[in-house]
Order: structure tokens, then sequence, then C-alpha cells
């Protein structure tokens, strides 16, 4: 079975912010900012969509909880989604998890 767990991942700090080249004629291109013409986007956070494998909720939950720790996210929800979508979401939402509260069945 396969679960997407989302979360938004904050700058390092509150002054900070992630910076990256929009070019939508050369989409999926990497290039350093230092080496491109294209418009500069900033943003204090990133949305983030990540594939978990589990057979199960309790399983999927142990592994995304892993993923949360190791993050600077302090909250996540947790969907069921067969169609494998990147789209946010898509499927059925299983539990959110709160940083200090944990996981909320929905």
């Amino acid at each position: 079975m396969t679960y997407f767990l989302e979360y938004i991942i904050p700058a390092a700090s509150a002054d900070a912010e992630f910076e990256f080249p929009h070019d939508e004629i050369n989409s999926g291109t990497t290039i350093p900012l230092s080496e491109t013409d294209a418009e500069v986007v900033h943003t204090p956070e990133l949305p983030a969509r990540t594939g978990i494998i589990g057979a199960t909720a309790p399983e999927a939950k142990l592994e995304a909880e892993q993923l949360i720790t190791h993050s600077r996210a302090s909250e996540a929800s947790l969907y069921f989604d067969p169609s494998n979508s990147l789209q946010a979401g898509v499927g059925t939402l299983v539990a959110t998890f709160t940083e200090g509260s944990g996981w909320q069945d929905a």
C-alpha cells in the first residue's frame, strides 16, 4: 500500500529563505543561481509530499514519524493514495501529526 506524507519545510531560521530559479522554458534543469538569468523565487518554506511505503497505517505512521523528526517540520498529514499522485491533498486522509501531540487519526 502506498501512503504519502505532506508537510511544510521551514527555512533554517526565521530570517532565512529558500532561493531557486524559476524558468518555465527550462523546467527541471538545475543550475547555480549565479549562472542563470531566470527570475529567482524566494520563499520562507517549501511544501513537500513524500511517498511512505507501509503495509498498514501504523507502519506508515512509524516511517512517517521518522521522516518528520529528521526534518524541521512540526506538522504533517498522512494520506493513503493508491493512485501515487504527486498532487497535494490527493487520497484519503489517514492521520495528522503535530509535534508534541503525536498522531491524530482522521
